[in-house]
């Protein structure tokens, strides 16, 4: 499967970078203003969920209700302390073997995209130095749908201008793979083999693939 794709489609959180923890401390600090705590475990629910969405799920853990205007002025919080907490990334919080992975796929031709839920991938790619080796970002500023729908890989084998049989994903969360395998790519999961069981291959980081 690895050997004769013709593109490369990655996931950016727990495949290329670690940003969960970002998003986590961003998340309890607003928690905290609100007046209630928000642990670890609370945040396992918000893993591969929209902004939006993951507010409402923290308010009804703080048992609290807004008005949509609060919501959006909430969501809009959030999100300026995660861009705060990312803005001081660099190239050293690269997962092991990325650069390495992307570079070597590069130089045998393979097309690579980003199929990101996040709306600051470009921005986090840049900080991490690594947007020159992508062809195409699919973030969530580009679909409107959220994995497990197929949207954001569907448009990544179009961007790449490929054919979806000749592609494959890589991604850490079981919506993602349900996503990729939706696509009509082939999929490399990234995790754990209990939960990524529908992928074609489970590695437990893309310095397996590097040699």
């Amino acid at each position: 499967m690895l050997e004769h794709m013709k593109g490369a489609i990655f996931d950016l959180d727990g495949v290329i970078v670690d940003t969960a923890k970002y998003h986590f401390l961003a998340w309890r600090e607003l928690a905290k203003e609100l007046g209630f705590e928000f642990t670890e475990e609370h945040n396992e629910r918000l893993k591969g969920v929209s902004r939006m969405e993951s507010l409402r799920i923290l308010l009804e853990i703080g048992g609290m209700q807004a008005t949509e205007t609060e919501q959006l002025r909430m969501a809009q919080e959030k999100n300026d302390r995660y861009v705060k907490y990312i803005s001081q990334l660099d190239e050293s919080e690269l997962l092991p073997g990325v650069r390495t992975y992307l570079t070597g796929l590069r130089e045998r031709g393979v097309g690579i995209a980003l199929g990101s839920a996040s709306k600051n991938a470009e921005f986090i790619l840049e900080r991490l130095q690594i947007a020159s080796l992508f062809d195409a970002v699919i973030d969530g500023n580009k679909v409107s749908k959220a994995k497990p729908d197929p949207e954001v890989f569907v448009k990544g084998c179009e961007a790449l201008g490929l054919d979806p049989s000749h592609c494959v994903v890589f991604e850490d969360a079981a919506a993602g793979v349900q996503a990729g395998k939706a696509a009509g790519c082939g999929v490399v999961g990234i995790g754990r083999p209990e939960i990524l069981s529908e992928a074609d291959r489970v590695i437990s980081g893309l310095i397996d693939l590097v040699k």
